[in-house]
């Protein structure tokens, strides 16, 4: 791990929603990122990881630490939506560089105007194809296999930002047997398949953590009830249900467990929160989780709705 040259007691490492702007946090103004994502309900800052030091500058992105856990952020402009695909390629070149000798668990991606089309291609699928080459020319041809938990989803400025968290520890990556895994996705959503897991699984000597990726109503590799916002959230459920036993938590996310319980929700229009809220509040959280709800447009142009979870034990 890194050795840290300075130590960041007063704050934590935070992401925070509803801001003026899109920037990552100035060092003497603590450690994260602030979004322009509008946040619609609950919690506008998610603080996973305290306390954290300053670690190096490595290819141009500040990490920190958090006892076992190497953490950045990165945020830039993208002057011209035909250069995503090898702004994106560039950008994760330089994070796989910076935590080479560590494993990533999970990545946030925010991308800009994701579902506009630039010359007849989507922004999210140039993202991809920017993504996936950067691994495979790090890992090789079998990347797949070192893909962590991630989500990715827009924002409607006109930066492409991220936030990662990784360690040395190897973790455990979770598929869900309803849905084609998403780097197997055929050719019809992109020249290259989006590269992640479903949910990752760290084990770590005083704590566990696992990782859910965003979730939204696919089965197979399809989506389910095109733009209907109670069908693709009783299908998003029933995908949490699944990925949740197969990262080795039951039926329900832990929810009968010790464990701290960290939500976003996602939703494409404002006008659903009060439906999600009333019906996630029946079946899903309970008292003490953490949830943000935020507008923000999903990866497929036809999904209005997305959840993703970090449980820490």
């Amino acid at each position: 791990m890194p050795a840290a040259t300075a130590v960041v007691t007063q704050e934590p490492f935070a992401v925070e929603f509803g801001r003026p702007a899109t920037l990552v946090l100035p060092l003497a103004r603590g450690a994260g990122l602030e979004l322009t994502m509008p946040l619609l309900a609950g919690e506008a800052r998610e603080m996973l990881f305290a306390p954290v030091a300053r670690g190096p500058l490595v290819e141009g992105l500040q990490l920190f630490i958090s006892g076992e856990l190497l953490l950045g952020c990165a945020s830039e402009p993208v002057i011209d939506g035909r250069t995503l695909a090898q702004q994106a390629h560039e950008l994760y070149r330089r994070v796989l560089t910076a935590v080479r000798g560590h494993h990533l668990y999970r990545i946030w991606n925010y991308v800009p105007r994701i579902n506009a089309l630039v010359d007849g291609f989507e922004n999210y699928r140039a993202f991809c194809q920017g993504r996936s080459l950067a691994f495979e020319a790090e890992a090789g041809a079998g990347f797949p296999r070192v893909l962590p938990a991630a989500s990715g989803v827009g924002t409607a400025d006109h930066c492409l930002s991220l936030v990662f968290v990784a360690g040395a520890v190897t973790p455990h990556h979770c598929e869900n047997p309803a849905q084609v895994p998403a780097y197997l996705y055929p050719l019809e959503h992109g020249p290259r398949a989006p590269s992640f897991s479903r949910a990752t699984v760290v084990s770590l000597p005083q704590r566990s953590l696992t990782f859910i990726s965003g979730t939204a109503a696919i089965k197979g590799h399809q989506s389910v009830a095109p733009g209907d916002l109670a069908g693709q959230l009783e299908c998003t459920l029933d995908n949490l249900r699944l990925i949740s036993q197969a990262a080795g938590l039951g039926e329900a996310l832990g929810a009968r467990r010790n464990l701290q319980r960290h939500f976003k929700v996602y939703l494409r229009h404002a006008d659903g929160l009060k439906t999600v809220q009333e019906r996630l509040q029946r079946s899903l959280f309970q008292p003490g989780d953490r949830v943000t709800y935020l507008q923000a447009d999903i990866c497929r142009a036809e999904l209005v709705v997305e959840i993703e979870a970090t449980l820490i034990g």
